[in-house]
């Protein structure tokens, strides 16, 4: 189990959050539908103090989000080639990952392996099995306000050619000694080294936190 990464003010702000959005998805009070939404206000206006985001941003943020709160998923494929490791460049940061993203509605984690793989490095792969379930808190750092799990799939290459998207600027395959800059919210160490456990041992236990 690695350490907790999360700083202590985001950790506060995310529980404020979650607790204004729950408590507004079942509260019929509007007394308590105001204390709620004031909560929703205060976690917007923390952060904003702390990470300088902007507010009104932050603010339309936690108003979209509807329902119980839950983590969000994040999915990654790991696309093996000759040893190296399929990575994208991110146009975002212009650092390097796997390439992945948000689980879509409707999907299984699997179909957005596969679908985020295709789009983001042009590649055809289909997903063989899961490698690590990770706390994306405790992966390096918080990949974004919300709390969020991070799904990794050892995947096959099937086909396809390397074509940057949109999100992507840069596509490759590399040495896992010799990686570009990565983006560490997206693919870190941590993840690589679990990677290269399964792949010089198939049986090894699929990670979790």
């Amino acid at each position: 189990m690695s350490h907790e990464l999360t700083p202590l003010w985001l950790k506060f702000c995310r529980e404020i959050q979650a607790i204004s959005q729950t408590g507004l998805a079942f509260t019929e009070n509007e007394f308590e539908k105001q204390r709620y939404v004031r909560l929703s206000e205060i976690a917007a206006e923390m952060t904003n103090s702390v990470s300088q985001i902007n507010y009104d941003t932050l603010a339309e943020s936690f108003r979209l989000q509807k329902g119980y709160a839950t983590p969000k998923i994040d999915v990654r494929g790991a696309v093996i080639k000759d040893g190296k490791i399929l990575l994208v460049q991110e146009r975002s940061d212009h650092a390097w990952c796997m390439p992945g993203g948000w689980v879509d509605v409707g999907e299984a984690p699997a179909q957005s392996v596969v679908r985020e793989v295709r789009e983001e490095s042009g590649f055809i792969v289909s997903a063989q099995k899961i490698v690590g379930v990770f706390d994306a808190n405790r992966s390096g750092r918080p990949m974004e306000f919300f709390h969020a799990f991070k799904i990794v799939f050892l995947c096959e290459l099937l086909g396809g050619e390397a074509q940057p998207s949109n999100e992507t600027c840069a596509v490759g395959f590399y040495e896992f000694e010799k990686l570009p800059e990565l983006s560490q919210n997206r693919t870190n160490k941590r993840h690589l080294k679990v990677i290269q456990a399964h792949l010089k041992n198939p049986n090894t236990p699929v990670f979790f936190d």
